[in-house]
């Protein structure tokens, strides 16, 4: 089979020229073999092993690295800022796979206060292959990709080239082709030894300076929420110090289950995002993220599973609740992450986590903390526990 055979953007009516397809055919090539090197569902999985036990650390960095990507890229950002906020655009499309659009969907809110334009998280395949039409020179087309080198993505950047809209990159991997084909190109300073933690929250607190410089340029007064971002990586150290444990506990009670739910509405859908995503990396079983709403549409729940319900002070949170009283109706367990001194919660969660207030466009960046930290920590319970079977 040929590499056209496999994507429309190497077929002869391909809008992209000789080198751009001679690009895409080598990363097709570079992402079968790196499928090929992926860890198992044996139990005992050494290769998934050793990425889990790089993974507390980099989540515990969190804070440094999200203070050092912000200060290493700060004229960067804000260069771009102005750019982008000089430019007529209509419309931001925002685009990646993986852990990478869930950024996009934590940073949607703030994007689309500080520009005023509605901002789009689109999957890096449909964007390349199917809703790239409508773009143009007056479309911002945002990019992430930790290696640069994600497939699909670097398609989607191309088709965008190819119909003239602007593109804004960023990755963990200065040069990579990603950053080469953009306009814009803004650099994370993290690190992905372990499974991606840092490198997202890294690019959600870039994001969202981005925003903010949009909207200074625009006139807005974003004074609160500039400080409330400056406050994001102790609030970060907050949470682990004073959840670690707790949710360590909350993991080994869950530590047998096979399927791992996890739900929240509006910006907090990136934050279950990252929770089914970190599950499904750090250990051999099923997670589901279900966005608020959709969680009463089905029969989410079903009897002894565990939902990690995420709901920051903002418009969902009653919905939440009935999501709470929802699920240990079915007979599931749920855990509430929610802000500060919140009430609601007491009388139907198994346990509240509850965290330092953030405003709701800034919160995936603190509230994604307490997920990361449960893939963790039922990774090793599962670990420990078919050690103890051998």
């Amino acid at each position: 089979m040929s590499y056209a055979d496999l994507t429309p953007l190497l077929a002869e009516d391909s809008p992209l020229d000789e080198a751009q397809k001679a690009l895409i055919a080598e990363l097709f090539a570079r992402e079968q073999s790196l499928m090929a090197a992926l860890p198992t569902d044996d139990p005992l999985d050494p290769k998934r092993r050793s990425r889990v036990d790089f993974t507390l650390p980099e989540i515990l960095e969190q804070p440094d690295v999200i203070r050092a990507t912000l200060g290493r890229e700060r004229a960067a950002i804000a260069a771009a800022a102005r750019s982008v906020a000089a430019s007529n655009l209509r419309r931001i499309c925002m685009t990646g796979c993986g852990d990478s659009l869930a950024v996009m969907t934590g940073v949607r809110s703030l994007l689309e206060d500080m520009t005023g334009l509605p901002c789009e998280p689109i999957q890096a395949l449909d964007l390349a292959y199917y809703q790239h039409r409508l773009l143009g020179p007056d479309v911002l087309v945002i990019t992430l990709s930790s290696s640069g080198t994600t497939t699909r993505t670097v398609e989607a950047l191309m088709m965008a080239k190819a119909r003239g809209a602007q593109a804004l990159a960023l990755s963990n991997t200065p040069g990579s082709a990603l950053m080469t084909q953009s306009d814009h190109r803004l650099t994370i300073h993290a690190q992905r030894k372990g499974w991606p933690t840092q490198a997202s929250t890294a690019a959600m607190a870039l994001l969202s300076q981005f925003a903010i410089d949009i909207g200074a340029a625009r006139g807005l007064d974003v004074s609160a929420l500039q400080a409330a971002l400056d406050a994001v990586p102790d609030q970060i150290a907050q949470v682990i110090a004073d959840h670690q444990d707790s949710i360590a506990a909350i993991a080994e009670a869950e530590r047998d289950r096979s399927t791992y739910l996890f739900a929240g509405g509006g910006t907090s859908y990136a934050a279950a995002l990252f929770g089914a995503a970190k599950v499904k990396e750090c250990t051999p079983d099923h997670a589901i993220a279900i966005p608020q709403e959709e969680f009463h549409h089905y029969n989410s729940q079903k009897l002894g599973d565990p939902l990690m319900l995420i709901a920051p002070a903002g418009p969902s949170v009653p919905r939440a609740h009935d999501t709470a009283q929802e699920g240990k109706r079915w007979g599931g367990q749920v855990y509430a992450i929610v802000t500060g001194d919140e009430p609601r919660f007491d009388d139907v969660a198994d346990a509240v986590l509850r965290l330092p207030a953030v405003p709701e466009s800034l919160s995936s960046l603190v509230y994604t903390i307490p997920v990361q930290l449960y893939a963790y920590h039922l990774a090793m319970a599962k670990f420990r526990a078919a050690e103890a079977r051998t």
